[in-house]
């Protein structure tokens, strides 16, 4: 992808994908982080924290986003949502009280992450997808890592009971190898069903179960 440092797709907030098909997998146990295996490296620094997300944040969320709509293939939007949009798009996900984290040093957001429905209708009301981006000069410092471990851990808390990233651009290495190291499995690519930049780009599917995944009906 270039210069593009994003590692994963947009949410079900801001484009459609079609249903992967269910796989049955046992729920493998969350990996070590990868950033637990850089954290005495010089690039990986102890005061990178990640945390919720406030409103003070949103600036810069929306400007890391704004890059990779523009620049990246990850996201299948063309145009990026003003600050407004982001603030709305915040305030949907939190509201329903899902996480929306981002990773920070000393105040200087360098990436974010969020869970979102995977679908609106109701069936679909234990599934999610997730979203991390990387601000441009901050990978490389397992910060995508923690964002999507933190993730993880929360949605399993809360209940849910699979987690789904639809990956745009089958070329997309990064955010592949990152979901596969926390358990997530490859289902299905969905071939040229965006068009950006000239070119036909694909969905890849990829899918973590939560907890007990399906081995046990929900409690409600």
């Amino acid at each position: 992808m270039g210069k593009l440092e994003k590692l994963h797709a947009a949410s079900a907030t801001d484009r459609q994908a079609s249903s992967p098909t269910r796989p049955n997998m046992p729920a493998p146990t969350l990996p070590r982080s990868s950033a637990s295996s850089t954290a005495n490296s010089p690039s990986t620094r102890a005061d990178a924290e990640v945390r919720d997300a406030t409103p003070g944040d949103l600036p810069a969320i929306h400007a890391i986003y704004a890059h990779h709509v523009l620049r990246g293939l990850a996201s299948f939007e063309e145009v990026p949502p003003d600050l407004d949009e982001v603030r709305r798009r915040h305030a949907e996900v939190t509201g329903r009280g899902l996480p929306y984290l981002v990773a920070a040093r000393q105040g200087d957001v360098l990436g974010f992450g969020y869970c979102a429905p995977y679908r609106a209708r109701s069936a679909y009301r234990y599934a999610l997808e997730d979203s991390v981006y990387i601000r441009e000069g901050s990978a490389g410092q397992g910060l995508g890592s923690r964002i999507l471990a933190e993730l993880v851990a929360r949605c399993e808390r809360l209940g849910y009971r699979q987690v789904i990233a639809v990956i745009g651009d089958s070329a997309n290495a990064a955010s592949i190898a990152l979901h596969a190291r926390f358990g997530f499995l490859r289902v299905g690519t969905l071939r040229s069903t965006g068009y950006k930049f000239g070119r036909w780009v694909d969905s890849v599917l990829m899918q973590r179960p939560l907890g007990p995944g399906d081995g046990t009906p929900p409690a409600t």
